[in-house]
């Protein structure tokens, strides 16, 4: 490049410059603000929306926690689980939501509401929720008199933090279909996982127990 000579040659230069790129250099400018703007708004507002769905989920647990609801406080609680997957879908309490639900549909003997809101939570949550609904669609299935059903949930992509508990489900199934070799062996593999685990399995050594009981009255 050719060195300018004077002070008015550079300003003259600079002059021409701005003429010919200083508008989209604005432009530019314009772009990357409200870009930043965009971003920042967006973040607020994603925010703004997990805040409301925790605020409206504590809610729906304080509504739902301590002993048996009446019917009007179940059928309220259902209608609040509606709300929030409604408007808050995309957050983590929309699927937890959906997972209380199903609680208070098996409560209300609506087992096909139940089924319904643990299938929903199957299909779109993140992988420890969605190993929770099919754990519980399992035990809907079990309650419904499909074993079969529910072994083949029990054999979906479970996440080993809730091994035991798979095993625990998988012994009645096999308890429900007669097979009281496997329950048993089911059980026990649960025990022993829950204790590697270190995570507290109730009940099952009370079936384990009353295995030991029947065999001992045959």
């Amino acid at each position: 490049m050719v060195e300018l000579r004077s002070e008015e040659e550079q300003l003259d230069a600079v002059k021409r410059w701005w003429k010919e790129n200083g508008m989209s250099l604005i432009a530019g400018a314009v772009l990357a603000a409200a870009g930043v703007f965009g971003w920042n708004a967006w973040q607020n507002y994603q925010q703004g929306q997990a805040e409301a769905a925790s605020m409206r989920y504590q809610q729906l647990v304080n509504m739902t926690a301590g002993n048996e609801l009446e019917d009007d406080q179940l059928a309220s609680a259902r209608e609040m689980v509606v709300e929030l997957t409604e408007e808050h879908g995309d957050t983590l309490y929309a699927e937890l939501a959906l997972l209380l639900d199903a609680r208070l549909a098996v409560q209300q003997g609506d087992l096909e509401g139940a089924r319904t809101a643990l299938e929903s939570a199957a299909d779109s949550s993140r992988r420890y929720v969605q190993s929770l609904a099919w754990l519980r669609l399992a035990r809907v299935e079990l309650a419904d008199g499909n074993p079969t059903q529910a072994h083949a949930l029990l054999d979906e992509p479970i996440s080993d933090a809730l091994a035991a508990q798979r095993a625990n489900v998988r012994g009645d199934a096999f308890a429900a279909q007669g097979d009281t070799e496997a329950a048993r062996e089911a059980w026990e593999t649960a025990l022993e996982v829950s204790q590697t685990q270190d995570q507290p399995l109730y009940g099952v050594q009370f079936k384990l127990d009353d295995l030991g009981a029947e065999e001992a009255t045959q």
